[in-house]
């Protein structure tokens, strides 16, 4: 295996834990914004407020996406292992 290999090799790991967890992470950021928006309106400020909703919100986005994040890594393994000699 030479550096370039290698190198594409981490690239594309990289590349698909950001793909991976996106999605999760982007439910997450936009229910903390809501829920901003809804303490700035309110001025009530809580901080317990923000935690519990973000992490069920991510509780169910990650129970949603998880075949698809599954077939993602399985895929990429499949290929990585198919491309080594």
């Amino acid at each position: 295996m030479d550096l370039g290999v290698a190198l594409d090799m981490g690239r594309n790991a990289f590349l698909l834990a950001l793909t991976t967890s996106a999605p999760i992470l982007l439910i997450g950021m936009a229910v903390g914004l809501a829920i901003s928006v809804f303490q700035s309106v309110t001025q009530l400020q809580e901080q317990t407020l923000t935690f519990v909703p973000k992490i069920a919100a991510m509780v169910v986005a990650a129970s949603y996406f998880i075949p698809w994040i599954a077939n993602r890594m399985l895929s990429y393994c499949q290929e990585m292992f198919g491309s080594l000699p």
